[in-house]
C-alpha cells in the first residue's frame, strides 16, 4: 500500500478489526519511512457478477456505482453517510445471497427505491425519477401521490 503522504510503499499494519458487520476488514497502517498513519479497507469482491440492464446489456456488478447513484439521490437531503452505506451494504448482501452469476437491474433498482423511501422521500423521489426515467411533470406528481398513500 502506498503511503498518500510520501508514497512510499513500505508500512506495517498496526491494528485490524471488522467493520460494517464483517463485510470489510479496516486496517490502520503506519508508513516506515514518514510514520504518517493512514486506513485502508479489505473487502470481498464479487467477481463475475453480472448485472442484466434494460437494454440487454451485461455490465459488472459495482457497489462503488451503487453508493454513487445512491449519494447522488441523497446529494443535500439529512442522510448521513452510514445510512447510505448500510443500504448499499444490505443491498449487496441481498443480491449476492440470490444471485451468483447474473443479477436484473430491475432486482437492484427496486431495492434501492424500497431503500431510499423508508430513509427520505425526496431522495426516492430523485432516483425514481432517474430509474423510472419521467419524462413529464405529472410523472413527478403521480410517484409523489403514490408516496403520500403509502404513509
Amino acid at each position: 500500500m502506498r503511503c498518500p503522504k510520501c508514497g512510499c510503499q513500505e508500512d506495517k499494519v498496526i491494528d485490524s478489526r471488522a467493520s460494517r458487520e464483517g463485510a470489510t476488514i479496516r486496517r490502520r497502517r503506519e508508513c516506515l519511512q514518514c510514520r504518517h498513519r493512514f486506513t485502508t479497507y479489505e473487502e470481498l469482491e464479487h467477481e463475475g457478477l453480472m448485472v442484466l440492464k434494460r437494454d440487454g446489456r451485461h455490465e459488472e456488478f459495482s457497489r462503488e456505482k451503487l453508493l454513487s447513484g445512491i449519494r447522488k439521490a441523497c446529494q443535500k437531503r439529512p442522510v448521513t453517510p452510514k445510512a447510505m452505506e448500510d443500504l448499499v451494504d444490505h443491498i449487496v448482501a441481498a443480491v449476492t445471497a440470490k444471485f451468483e452469476a447474473e443479477v436484473p437491474g430491475e432486482f437492484i433498482g427496486t431495492m434501492v427505491m424500497d431503500g431510499l423511501r423508508e430513509i427520505d422521500s425526496v431522495a426516492y423521489v430523485r432516483f425514481a425519477s432517474v430509474y423510472r426515467r419521467f419524462n413529464e411533470a405529472t410523472d413527478f406528481v403521480q410517484e409523489v401521490q403514490n408516496l403520500e398513500a403509502r404513509q
